[in-house]
């Protein structure tokens, strides 16, 4: 098996981020103890199925080759737009034309479109509320979370900030504590429409990498409900407890219009991606400025080196829980700089740094590479937080006060909840895994 010391410090980054979120508790002594622990079971227990049992391990191989198949498909459509600049590197175009790089704006980001239609087509055709129904009745059953609960984390395994729709109805009547969670849950997991863009920065690096961010992104929503109820536990009876509640769809008249749709939603995500890249990539790199100038001073006078930026002081916060989920110590400097910058400039921006360092030789342990893919693998990020407080409250209205006062308890638990993923991953990552060959 070739277990390291690193697979029992993944172990005990478990208990440690546990106890991080129970510091930051809003209620400690009404922690529920049961849903931590149901919580913590089923991510063992998927972790168990896709990494050590032999049938598990095939299931996540075919899942990576049809996610594969499928981004490969999509690429038809980008090729055609933008001749070469569509094209990944290393490959050649029909009419013999080679690519010139990688350009994230004319070959991830344009994949979205295609997903996002995929995904309301698998809406549409009912696959996907089947998928839905059943991971909110694992998480309602044995959690004993609420049903409108339940039911937004299993969508957000799928979809994004478009799974507050399904719990519509309920929303009004949630308690502070099922806000904090679907929040959390949100933050803490990705929409399939954007691992098109994850598989294209990463799968040079990393062949097996589609079927690593699915089961990241499925053991992320319990975790992330695991967090959330340790730091904004329940101290109401929510309406929907022990009850089963039906998702609220809005389905198309016919596929046709669910493709255009689907089409229409990912266009508007691109926009919203790109504009968010372009504003924060931006001031971040004024704020780096001013850091940088003051950062001079002070090293001059004091006769320190240190880089100041934003993206290093950041990362100085992030170093410890690099090193508790199980990254070896000698790449847990370079990892740390990702998750650090992941909360203030998306995971788009820290997968394709990640993707670079792999690249470059800067992370030469492939541990750190796979258990960094999980730790990113969120929508936790300040950005994020804007977006789904702001797209809750536009359902909800009357709930902004209360959507803004857990706002930043919920990014904090999503961020926990993706560490403790990356944990999980690190207990069972092991150098003669074919899951884990990069």
């Amino acid at each position: 098996m070739n277990i390291t010391i690193y697979n029992f410090v993944s172990i005990t980054g478990i208990f440690i981020l546990m106890g991080c979120a129970w510091l930051l508790s809003k209620h400690r002594r009404n922690i529920n103890t049961r849903i931590i622990v149901a919580g913590l079971i089923i991510q063992c227990i998927f972790a168990l199925f896709i990494f050590i049992v032999p049938i598990g391990t095939k299931v996540f191989l075919v899942i990576n080759e049809i996610v594969v198949a499928i981004l490969n498909s999509a690429t038809a459509g980008i090729v055609f737009l933008f001749g070469p600049l569509g094209l990944s590197p290393g490959n050649v175009g029909d009419n013999g034309e080679a690519s010139i790089g990688f350009i994230l704006a004319t070959q991830a980001l344009p994949a979205i479109i295609f997903f996002a239609s995929l995904v309301a087509i698998l809406y549409y055709v009912g696959l996907m509320p089947i998928l839905v129904r059943g991971f909110s009745y694992i998480f309602s059953k044995f959690m004993r979370i609420s049903g409108a609960e339940s039911l937004s984390a299993s969508s957000n395994i799928f979809v994004g900030i478009e799974s507050s729709l399904v719990i519509r109805p309920y929303l009004e009547r949630m308690t502070k504590s099922e806000l904090c969670t679907i929040l959390a849950a949100g933050m803490g997991t990705i929409a399939s429409s954007m691992l098109a863009t994850y598989v294209m920065l990463l799968h040079n690096q990393f062949p097996n990498i589609a079927g690593h961010l699915v089961s990241a992104t499925i053991l992320a929503a319990p975790g992330a409900v695991v967090m959330a109820k340790i730091i904004y536990p329940e101290t109401e009876k929510p309406d929907t407890l022990g009850v089963t509640v039906k998702a609220f769809y809005e389905r198309e008249n016919n596929i046709i219009e669910a493709i255009l749709n689907g089409a229409n939603t990912g266009v508007k995500l691109v926009i919203g991606i790109s504009a968010t890249l372009i504003a924060l990539l931006g001031l971040v790199s004024l704020i780096d400025l001013i850091l940088g100038l003051l950062g001079s001073y002070f090293n001059s006078i004091t006769g320190m080196d240190f880089d100041w930026s934003l993206r290093s002081l950041l990362s100085l916060a992030a170093y410890p829980f690099a090193v508790i989920v199980g990254i070896p110590l000698a790449d847990a400097g370079s990892i740390a700089l990702v998750l650090g910058e992941r909360l203030i400039l998306t995971e788009v921006v820290a997968y394709r740094h990640l993707a670079d360092m792999i690249a470059d030789g800067t992370i030469s342990d492939p541990r750190s590479g796979v258990v960094a893919v999980y730790a990113l693998c969120g929508f936790a990020h300040v950005a994020s937080l804007a977006i789904f407080v702001g797209g809750v409250s536009a359902v909800a209205p009357s709930r902004i006060k209360e959507l803004s006062e857990v706002g930043v308890r919920a990014l904090i638990a999503a961020t926990l909840g993706c560490l403790l993923t990356a944990a999980w991953s690190g207990i069972f990552f092991t150098q003669n895994s074919i899951l884990f060959g990069s």
